[in-house]
């Protein structure tokens, strides 16, 4: 028994459930400052990280719901000089039909600068062109002398924004033979 008791004492036993024991040299004494210190800087940095993480999501989400909010502002603008134009042709009150005419042709122009302006092209395949489902619906399928799968007429334009189908060209095509 007497040998447990000065196992027990001793500091420097290697049994389970044994503190290790404490340098107090100063050469460990030395070390420890630098330790925390270090541990300070790295818990500092990392704090720093995360706030400077959260500082870019909440920025890049404000610019998302600014860009939402005003994404239809360049295209309202050139749509602008367009609605004056319909206006001023309707407070003509003795307008002959030349004029009329005239004023929607000028009109029509201004729309299509102002469509071509905002990236919104048109869908409009000549006769012959190989029909492509993905910018091209077909309407109706007809016998004709030139090669099957092949667009015939346009029924109604389409359009695309930025290689995005707004709306398909409504087209006939060719039947196979």
């Amino acid at each position: 028994m007497q040998n447990t008791e000065n196992n027990s004492q001793n500091p420097s036993s290697n049994e389970p459930g044994t503190a290790e024991p404490i340098d107090n040299t100063p050469a460990a004494a030395a070390e420890q400052p630098s330790v925390e210190s270090r541990l300070a800087e790295m818990s500092d940095a990392y704090l720093r990280a995360k706030a400077e993480t959260e500082n870019i999501r909440r920025r890049a989400e404000e610019e998302v719901v600014k860009a939402r909010k005003f994404a239809v502002e360049s295209f309202a603008d050139s749509l602008l000089p367009v609605k004056d134009s319909l206006e001023a042709a309707i407070a003509i009150q003795a307008a002959t039909p030349e004029q009329l005419l005239e004023g929607v042709h000028a009109t029509l122009r201004q729309l299509s600068q102002a469509l071509e302006r905002n990236k919104v092209l048109e869908i409009s395949p000549p006769a012959g062109t190989k029909f492509d489902p993905h910018q091209h619906q077909a309407i109706s399928v007809v016998p004709a002398e030139q090669e099957a799968n092949t667009v015939v007429s346009v029924l109604q334009k389409g359009y695309v924004i930025a290689d995005r189908v707004l709306r398909p060209a409504l087209v006939t095509v060719t039947a196979p033979k």
